[in-house]
């Protein structure tokens, strides 16, 4: 089954979970050691957002993980194509 991450309770458009600047980073912690091979984004359309611009959205994107002895390991590169599907799929390197 996929691992579906909510950041916040209330995910409608206009009520985003947001960072300041231009950069961030995001740290999750699960309870069990998994293999992810893929993360998908899902960020709101064009159409659905509330001013009608989603120039905010995440575009470059970086997942790392911890290998076996416990440093960070990159994972994949992506760019989220905020012309395309609101809900992308990224493959990520497999272990």
């Amino acid at each position: 089954l996929p691992l579906v991450f909510w950041f916040q309770p209330d995910i409608t458009p206009g009520q985003c979970w947001c960072f300041r600047g231009f950069w961030g980073q995001v740290v999750i912690k699960l309870p069990a050691r998994i293999w992810p091979t893929a993360i998908t984004v899902h960020h709101v359309s064009k159409a659905d957002s509330p001013p009608g611009s989603i120039s905010s959205t995440p575009k470059d994107i970086a997942i790392s993980g911890l290998n076996e002895e416990g440093e960070a390991t990159l994972l994949g590169t992506f760019s989220y194509d905020i012309e395309g599907e609101a809900r992308q799929l990224f493959p990520l390197k497999v272990w």
